[in-house]
């Protein structure tokens, strides 16, 4: 939401009137077009791709959002990191989201570069292209976690469609262990 806002407001002072609605639709277009960059995407189309003006909100909404830091934790899910990790099961996270983590206060769930091989691994993302697409193809299970902006998003095709699909964390725990039981 706070993207969103600095993305209204970086048009807004460039003169470019935008609602929430258009808003909504800029992220759902740039989510449906699984662009790499949504936030540039959203500011492109709301630009009406002109490059100037684009360069100029990019950098303004750059200036607003640099330190943000819109990382949540949900509700639960602390605890259901303290289970995985009493079953024994070894947790891990790409290395640059190690500072978000420990920022969460939940880095210590998490193994520094652990050494288990790609098919014993369970990867929970919520992006299609950027999350689930890649686990697989290392032939990791995979299970997406449907929230925030890319909520909607859908597969194209087998190489993006997850083993499981979740909502909530009680749903993620089922999830990972109806796969740890396969």
């Amino acid at each position: 939401m706070a993207l969103d806002g600095a993305i209204a407001s970086a048009c807004g002072l460039e003169g470019i009137r935008v609602d929430q609605a258009m808003v909504e639709e800029a992220s759902e277009q740039a989510v449906a077009a699984f662009a790499p960059d949504v936030t540039r995407h959203m500011i492109e189309t709301l630009c009406g791709n002109e490059p100037a003006t684009v360069a100029r909100v990019a950098r303004r909404v750059e200036a607003m959002t640099g330190v943000l830091d819109a990382f949540q934790l949900r509700p639960g899910i602390e605890g259901l990191l303290d289970r995985l990790q009493k079953r024994g099961l070894v947790l891990a996270a790409n290395e640059p989201r190690r500072e978000r983590l420990e920022r969460a206060g939940i880095a210590r769930f998490f193994a520094r570069d652990p050494d288990v091989p790609p098919a014993e691994c369970i990867l929970v993302g919520d992006r299609l292209d950027a999350d689930i697409a890649p686990a697989k193809a290392r032939g990791m299970a995979t299970i997406q976690f449907r929230s925030g902006r890319w909520r909607r998003q859908r597969p194209r095709s087998a190489a993006e469609t997850p083993d499981a699909v979740v909502t909530d964390v009680a749903e993620l725990e089922a999830a990972i262990g109806d796969l740890l039981a396969r």
